[in-house]
């Protein structure tokens, strides 16, 4: 993956000693590439993580050769601004993503009692909900009690703008502000994400990745239902990917919407 001043490099393997060989062969690659064109690679910006399942520590890529340097695999990285931890579990994700969203709430209920609802709102939806909302797909998968902090803010967000009280039920007042809760908006993104896949919106890496079923005769109504993709266990990180949870998702949506 290339980026503007950022190079990542991808590999999938069973044996550590046969991918520590082949990365390391390509970033000796690199780096002559970049010599030739009078460039020079930074060692010490140079991060390597290995994402595994954390019962299989004894697997772990432990460091890689970068140049004359040995860079150690790292327990944490920051990418676009979403923190990966080497297990999935993305709980340093959500505990920055509610730092910074609690730091938000902090700063327009100090000036709460001089804005209206509908200036309360904007500020929260530019400094609260876009953050709640950034990347939130790569949280499909993980269940109410690791999403409950993410919902917690969301909740304060609301009753900042409605004024309402703690002891009152949050459900109405979500609904009154046509917000929905935070395991729904993850939904949702991934349906959009969808939908702009099937209709040619979507980058093509993205939509190479569903698959549009195709009857196999002339139907009188088009079904709008996507191929789903087998998982032998449903145990592994594998259905939270949107290959598998995008049909799903779509498949269980009703005929009309789709």
């Amino acid at each position: 993956m290339l980026f503007a001043d950022d190079t990542q490099l991808y590999i999938a393997f069973k044996r550590k000693s046969d991918a520590q060989s082949r990365i390391e062969a390509c970033i000796d690659e690199i780096r002559v590439w970049m010599r030739e064109n009078l460039l020079v690679l930074n060692d010490s910006k140079t991060e390597v993580i290995h994402f595994t399942s954390k019962f299989k520590a004894a697997n772990k890529l432990e460091s890689l050769r970068v140049g004359s340097s040995e860079v150690s695999s790292v327990p944490l990285v920051r990418n676009l601004g979403v923190y990966f931890d080497q297990s999935g579990l993305m709980d340093e994700n959500i505990n920055q993503i509610c730092k910074s969203a609690s730091f938000g709430l902090w700063k327009i209920g100090r000036i709460r009692r001089l804005l209206n609802r509908t200036l309360t709102e904007r500020l929260v939806h530019a400094f609260i909900t876009s953050r709640l909302d950034y990347c939130n797909a790569l949280l499909n998968g993980l269940s109410k009690t690791a999403l409950h902090p993410l919902q917690t803010i969301q909740n304060a967000a609301a009753r900042m703008i409605t004024r309402s009280r703690r002891h009152e039920h949050i459900t109405p007042i979500l609904y009154d502000l046509h917000w929905l809760p935070i395991h729904q908006r993850i939904t949702f993104k991934i349906l959009i994400t969808a939908f702009k896949c099937i209709h040619g919106m979507a980058p093509s890496y993205l939509s190479e990745l569903i698959t549009p079923r195709v009857p196999k005769r002339a139907l009188r109504s088009k079904p709008f239902t996507l191929v789903p993709r087998n998982t032998n266990n449903k145990k592994h990180y594998g259905p939270t990917a949107f290959s598998v949870a995008a049909p799903d998702l779509w498949n269980e949506l009703p005929p009309g919407i789709r």
